[in-house]
């Protein structure tokens, strides 16, 4: 497939931050959300990362992927408590000061009210200068933006209803084209025939990905991937033709 420094495609990173993703008590799924999010925009998801609670952690990991891709997408950390120091850490990663943001700190007091718009939720209201907030339609508690740097919630929901917000700012790009085809047959049986196939279609990105299941055996799904529908259309017609001379049914999805 085309690489962005030739194609011009728009590319991306995640950075998930939080100590309770990488010790196992949360399990994450902004990823593969953003990741679906952002295919339907063109854009290139190229690498994701996660680390803990450490301010030093997400400077070094923020701005090396800031540096190497067009978008970075964070999440986590955003919140009232000792440990939601994202704001921070980006607005160091930055080398810019950090404050109560006007507007989010309006949005915030109208929504819990003077009495108990408290010392920790006013946290929420500290953006790192210069940033512009993204809306949070759930919670109110805003993202911000700077840079190439977008900042949502952790919690799933008001990470999408962020992204939501976004989508009309992110540029549009080519849609990459994706037909998957399932057959009962071990991969390494028709690996070989595969690479040739790949080989034969360099502007797609063929994948073999298997399963097993208790009441079918061992499996694999294969799937293509391009920003040409021709291309991926011929290459999966390959596929099911290598598929049939080994005897075996495929089942064809887009």
């Amino acid at each position: 497939m085309e690489t962005p420094s030739s194609s011009g495609i728009k590319t991306a990173a995640v950075l998930v931050i939080g100590d309770e993703i990488l010790s196992g008590r949360t399990q994450d799924t902004n990823i593969n959300y953003i990741a679906r999010f952002l295919a339907l925009k063109g854009i290139d998801l190229k690498e994701a990362r996660v680390v803990g609670d450490d301010q030093g952690q997400i400077v070094a990991a923020l701005n090396a992927l800031r540096g190497s891709y067009d978008f970075v997408f964070s999440t986590g950390g955003i919140g009232p408590t000792h440990d939601d120091i994202t704001a921070d850490a980006i607005a160091a990663a930055f080398g810019v000061g950090i404050g109560y943001h006007p507007e989010a700190y309006a949005l915030l007091e109208a929504r819990y009210g003077k009495n108990e718009f408290n010392v920790m939720r006013r946290r929420m209201a500290r953006i790192p200068r210069g940033a512009t907030l993204i809306a949070n339609r759930v919670s109110v508690a805003p993202g911000f933006c700077i840079g190439n740097v977008f900042v949502l919630a952790g919690v799933p929901a008001i990470a999408r209803a962020m992204l939501e917000a976004l989508a009309p700012q992110l540029p549009e790009g080519p849609k990459v084209h994706s037909v998957t085809i399932t057959a009962s047959v071990p991969e390494g049986r028709i690996a070989e025939g595969l690479g040739a196939i790949q080989s034969a279609h360099p502007d797609t990105a063929i994948g073999s990905y298997p399963f097993y299941r208790e009441d079918g055996g061992f499996g694999v799904q294969l799937v293509v991937r391009s920003r040409d529908f021709a291309s991926a259309e011929a290459a999966a017609l390959a596929i099911e033709s290598h598929l049939a001379m080994f005897g075996v049914a495929a089942q064809r999805a887009i």
